[in-house]
């Protein structure tokens, strides 16, 4: 092999093996298996869902910063380091739907 096919071979490997590894490195960490509501740090027009108060029934209603009865959902231990936040509930994690295997597919 000559000398400039050999090297193009080994900056060839060597991109490769840059790219595979650069992605592991951007890998999404595992979601929460609980999150729970979270009081009184949400921003106006912010909010996930209704308040707690009854003054609105969907998301994206509230309209002050901070407000007692407006929430947000956060992964559960969030709300307790946050200035002025109250838990006010917990839910856990949707698990996402399990994929049918091919056999199974077949089968049905």
């Amino acid at each position: 092999m000559k000398k400039s096919n050999h090297r193009i071979l080994i900056a060839a490997i060597t991109t490769a093996l840059t790219a595979v590894a650069s992605q592991q490195s951007h890998a999404v960490p595992d979601q929460p298996a609980e999150w729970e509501k979270c009081a009184g740090i949400v921003k106006a027009g912010q909010n996930d869902c209704g308040a707690l108060d009854g003054s609105h029934v969907c998301s994206g209603q509230s309209t002050v910063d901070n407000g007692k009865s407006e929430w947000a959902y956060l992964p559960a231990g969030i709300c307790d380091k946050l200035t002025g936040g109250i838990v006010s509930g917990k839910k856990p994690a949707k698990l996402p739907e399990p994929i049918a295997s091919a056999t199974t597919a077949k089968e049905a």
